[in-house]
């Protein structure tokens, strides 16, 4: 057959030495093809191709994998036992995720998404991430600045001439210690309109309300959500984009977290799968928490997102696809305050070194109870997503990597 495809000019010694040839290729290649399947099956990987757009905007194909069967049966039926238990012993509704040395072993959900319909939750499920948005925040403020469009010493006062607090540089913002008053208070206290503040309006409102700061910037340490909001308007304002669309177009698109968005409510339309938060009443009645005055501001919280998409997160900024390394190991170092002393916080994660280097956050805002823990020492990941007020997530975190630890390949 391959012969009489062959030109009939060639000479017949020629035309059997390319018949030599191509058998001789049929056979390597068909043994190649058999060594793959066979290998594959081995293996018994599941492996999800995840299309990443790297820094330099060229597009690389990475793959993201789960561990075999085999190796999970154990810890996969230790960890369903104890979602089982916090469901049933403190109404735990949420999804977890669990993953080691860069692939999933566990992944997972319980309980409803909506109590009136008896809708349960699934990998669909999209979750209001509360704090834990914080660290997507820091995440657009190192892109501007690997761009060269910030500094991280600038002064808010550079962008926003009046804002009343001087000499507060992002980094102060990103470190919790800019001292700045709880916008929460401010919003609550000095907010005369019947719609919800956005960021725009507060940073007007911060101008023109007289509210004092808690101390002058970089003196101390202190938790602030109103850092995060400036840091969000210091994104809108450099870069002339919504913070919802800079974080869209330069995250959640180039890193495919397809089921993950900004909300700023009353200002955008309700996106399918996203969850409302519950608390529960008289112990057996569930009822749905509604928004409030400080729920159209962003940057500190309204990221929402599936415990899929959080690891596609985690997985690329760990792999260089999202930042440089010089970028995040500032975001997963500790802050200082101008005294020399450590702070617990890095950009958009706390860092806890007491036993083992843990970088995480928690979040809680309106039923939802949010938790994404890095253990860098055991190469493991621990996303924990909940929408019904659950209020013990340190101590859950602490049971799961113990199972893992136990557990996972024995």
């Amino acid at each position: 057959m391959i012969v009489n495809l062959l030109p009939n000019f060639l000479p017949p010694h020629l035309k059997r030495y390319i018949k030599e040839i191509a058998v001789a290729l049929i056979v390597i290649l068909s043994g190649f093809l058999v060594s793959i399947k066979s290998e594959a099956s081995k293996n018994e990987v599941d492996v999800t191709a995840l299309s990443i757009i790297a820094s330099s905007n060229e597009a690389s194909t990475i793959f993201i994998e789960s561990h075999s069967e085999i190796e999970t049966q154990k810890v996969s039926f230790k960890l369903d036992s104890l979602l089982q238990r916090i469901n049933k012993r403190y109404d735990f509704h949420g999804s977890l995720l669990v993953a080691k040395n860069g692939k999933i072993v566990y992944s997972n959900q319980i309980g409803y998404a909506d109590f009136k319909k008896k809708e349960p939750l699934n990998e669909a499920s999209v979750y209001q991430l509360a704090s834990v948005s914080k660290q997507f925040t820091a995440a657009a403020i190192m892109l501007l600045y690997e761009r060269s469009q910030i500094q991280l010493t600038d002064t808010v006062n550079s962008y926003f001439p009046n804002f009343p607090y001087k000499h507060v540089t992002i980094k102060n913002l990103l470190n919790h210690t800019a001292g700045l008053p709880k916008y929460f208070w401010v919003s609550e206290h000095k907010w005369e309109q019947e719609k919800a503040p956005t960021n725009s309006d507060m940073m007007t409102l911060l101008a023109s309300s007289n509210v004092q700061r808690f101390f002058k910037a970089g003196r101390n340490f202190d938790y602030s959500n109103t850092g995060y909001i400036v840091l969000a308007s210091i994104i809108e304002k450099v870069s002339g984009l919504s913070f919802s669309a800079f974080v869209k177009q330069n995250i959640f698109d180039p890193l495919e977290m397809n089921d993950s968005f900004v909300y700023s409510f009353e200002n955008d339309k309700i996106k399918s799968n996203q969850l409302d938060g519950y608390r529960l009443y008289r112990g057996w009645r569930h009822l749905k928490i509604n928004s409030t005055i400080n729920d159209a501001i962003v940057g500190d919280k309204n990221v929402y997102a599936t415990t899929e998409d959080l690891f596609k997160w985690t997985f690329a900024l760990n792999n260089g696809k999202l930042l440089s390394k010089e970028s995040l190991d500032l975001m997963y170092s500790k802050g200082e305050t101008v005294y020399g002393r450590k702070v617990p916080y890095g950009f958009g994660f706390r860092i806890d070194t007491r036993e083992q280097k843990t970088i995480y956050h928690h979040g809680k805002w309106n039923g939802f109870s949010t938790g994404l823990t890095l253990y860098p020492e055991d190469d493991l990941v621990v996303i924990v997503l909940e929408h019904t007020s659950y209020n013990d997530m340190k101590s859950l975190n602490k049971k799961i990597k113990k199972i893992v630890i136990e557990n996972f390949g024995v």
